[in-house]
């Protein structure tokens, strides 16, 4: 890929997709144009030299248009409902966004564009009850068997692309675990730990922080290797298979009492810890973990941050954001 490239990068104003351009920032050349689907805000349309595109990957008329307008030489799919909980209170949505704008994408770059490596983000869940089965980290053969709506749809479009790839979609399927990093939004369980523990620091009377099933072990990283990964993939330039899985986990599983642990005890107060059961996920999986052995192999990735350097850039993002 030493040509100029048009990069198409969806869901570019999300928790990832943000990270994902300030990694290509420092990767592209002048010439190489990226194009994002996303909400832009003020202070991205007056600096950025992205060129912003607003509109619903559900449309497939939309999305054919601009696929035919942009032709981009590589795009990054990571758009999709994926929240869990969001997922289980709206299915109808979550199946149309994740996917039906999936094969909207899929079906307009194998139309005007076939020689576009698509990266499609889908996700560990999609291995869900597959984790109850083994004590050990699962590698891209382990089966699919999805839980709740969020994975079952990812699933569906994961095995869709690999479909498409068969016919000649030039397609690579990431299945990232957990990961995390400064500016996630707090529904999810390590911002949500640390931003309790940010207020209690700021309260002096509220210093007790609810929480759910503390005993559940998943895989954990950090989200700047995990775009470092995409963006690896997305300018390789030698060939992949079509149709390849790759994924991403640090293959250090731990539990997330520890991960509250860690962070109460980089607080210089006390902090009391209570149980809510309304915060458990319905089917809890009691162990999560992955082989990234593929991706290593396949990209030269593995992740380089440390843990606890992830958690002290949470920490310090949630308190100049409280402060």
């Amino acid at each position: 890929m030493l040509d100029p490239q048009r990069i198409l990068i969806t869901g570019a104003s999300g928790f990832v997709g943000t990270w994902l351009l300030s990694c290509l920032r420092a990767k592209l050349s002048p010439e190489d144009q990226i194009y994002a689907l996303g909400q832009v805000n003020v202070s991205q349309s007056s600096s950025d030299t992205v060129h912003w595109h607003n509109l619903d990957i559900r449309d497939g008329e939309t999305v054919d248009a601009l696929i035919t307008t942009i032709r981009p030489t590589v795009l990054v799919h990571l758009a999709a409902q994926s929240h869990v909980q969001e997922a289980i209170k709206s299915p109808e949505l979550t199946w149309a966004i994740n996917l039906n704008g999936t094969m909207n994408l899929a079906n307009a770059v194998m139309h005007h564009c076939p020689s576009c490596r698509f990266i499609f983000v889908s996700s560990s869940e999609v291995y869900g009850g597959a984790f109850k089965l083994s004590e050990k980290p699962l590698n891209e053969m382990a089966r699919l068997d999805p839980e709740n709506p969020y994975a079952a749809s990812k699933a569906a479009a994961d095995l869709f692309i690999g479909q498409m790839a068969r016919q000649g979609l030039q397609a690579v399927r990431f299945r990232p675990f957990n990961h995390t990093g400064p500016g996630q939004s707090t529904r999810f369980v390590v911002p949500s730990f640390a931003s309790q523990v940010v207020r209690a620091e700021q309260s002096e009377t509220e210093r007790t922080i609810m929480v759910g099933n503390l005993s559940a072990v998943r895989d954990f990283l950090d989200v700047r290797d995990v775009v470092n990964a995409y963006a690896t993939a997305m300018l390789k330039p030698d060939p992949i298979e079509p149709g390849t899985i790759l994924n991403l986990a640090s293959g250090r599983p731990r539990s997330i009492g520890s991960i509250l642990e860690a962070l109460v005890a980089k607080s210089k107060i006390t902090i009391n810890i209570e149980v809510d059961e309304k915060k458990f996920r319905p089917n809890d999986t009691p162990f999560a973990a992955g082989d990234a052995t593929l991706a290593k192999e396949i990209l030269g990735w593995s992740p380089t941050i440390d843990w606890d350097q992830t958690l002290d850039d949470i920490l310090a993002d949630l308190r100049s954001v409280y402060n």
